[in-house]
């Protein structure tokens, strides 16, 4: 049967290129369907500003009029500049196990950067580090997260086959809510705080939120400047971040660390209720139902686990502790709601600084995720 590629020109393809990526795994227990608006919205040229420094394109593979696959490839010139690269990405990359689609997709991938001056394809990533990245090569029988990728395994061998290597791992950690919280945490919050004079914000209504919110993309910017691949955010991304997540926090799991002296914000701590039992209910759309379940998980006292989102803390102070602050309020607050887990959001495997984190706590490193590269 004939196989056709086709790239995505409207918004009725590029809806099907959403679609596509929840179709294809129907009555799977392990994957988290993304909010199809959101996603949407992240791959469009008028509304994801990334697309100041980005260009992409994104195709889909038909057999019979089928779809059975689909690719993404961008080109982040910033990252390039700033990491002096001539890299394109690969990414929202889904195809049935098949090695010519797989390949056709790639083919057509991979031509696309050949053509704009790139030397190296890399992914699966997104236009910015807020995008999913990473490939699960562990962790399969784990259920996914509103933050990550879910593939079958199959992924993994068609990319190796076509001759990309491993460029870095990211892991991911389950971690038991203790009983109370460890004293090690609460000696080393108190010595931080005095010695550093720090404080821990108490924020009561969401309104508290705002004045802070464009600071706390900012200070992500230096926190992660030297990390894997990271491009700082632009004021029109911070702007966009802001609208799409602010809303969401809850403030229980909101902590942000002020320096007395000046009030700068130096630490910020951010987890959720987890969402993706919600989103396996709502299959990705927020209508007519799907806002319901996903209030419920935000809002009741059902949900048991707690996605750990970020923590960012100024270079200044980053090994100084500033993270037992931070720990110091999650960790009573899960107490009395209920939490039995957390979920770490993907961690650097070279970062030992981060994952030491958990040393106090019984944390199972459960699901392992690669960015990989290929040469032109």
């Amino acid at each position: 049967m004939s196989l056709e590629i086709r790239q995505v020109k409207d918004k009725d393809a590029l809806r099907q290129f959403v679609q596509f990526s929840i179709d294809i795994y129907e009555g799977n227990e392990f994957f988290v369907p993304p909010l199809v608006y959101d996603e949407i919205a992240t791959l469009s040229r008028d509304k994801n500003p990334a697309f100041e420094h980005c260009d992409a394109a994104y195709f889909l593979a038909y057999r019979e009029e089928k779809i059975v696959g689909r690719i993404a490839v961008m080109i982040n010139h910033k990252a390039n500049n700033v990491w002096s690269e001539k890299n394109a990405r690969f990414g929202f990359v889904d195809f049935i196990d098949d090695p010519e689609v797989a390949d056709v997709l790639f083919y057509e991938a991979e031509n696309w950067a050949r053509f704009r001056g790139m030397e190296k394809m890399h992914g699966p990533m997104g236009f910015t580090d807020f995008d999913y990245e990473g490939l699960l090569v562990d962790g399969f029988d784990q259920i996914g997260t509103m933050q990550t990728i879910y593939n079958y395994p199959y992924y993994v061998d068609h990319i190796e086959r076509l001759g990309y290597k491993k460029d870095q791992d990211w892991y991911e950690f389950l971690i038991k809510i203790p009983k109370e919280i460890p004293e090690r945490f609460v000696r080393v919050a108190e010595i931080v705080k005095k010695r550093f004079r720090l404080n821990v914000v108490k924020l009561e209504s969401k309104k508290d939120v705002w004045p802070y919110a464009h600071e706390i993309f900012e200070l992500l910017n230096r926190s992660y400047k030297d990390l894997y691949g990271f491009v700082p955010l632009s004021k029109a991304q911070i702007d966009y971040y802001v609208n799409m997540y602010i809303p969401m926090l809850r403030l229980n799991f909101l902590s942000l660390v002020l320096r007395e002296e000046d009030n700068r914000l130096v630490g910020v701590g951010i987890g959720l209720p987890s969402l993706a039992k919600a989103l396996q209910k709502s299959g990705g759309k927020f209508l007519p139902t799907g806002w319901y379940h996903l209030y419920r998980a935000l809002k009741g006292n059902d949900n048991k686990v707690l996605d750990l989102l970020l923590i960012g803390v100024d270079p200044e102070y980053q090994g100084k502790g500033v993270n037992a602050l931070i720990f110091s309020q999650f960790i009573p607050e899960a107490i009395r709601l209920g939490f039995e887990y957390a979920e770490s959001n993907p961690e650097l495997a070279v970062n030992n600084k981060v994952q030491s984190m958990w040393d106090d706590l019984e944390a199972r490193h459960h699901k392992t995720r690669r960015a990989f590269i290929k040469d032109l």
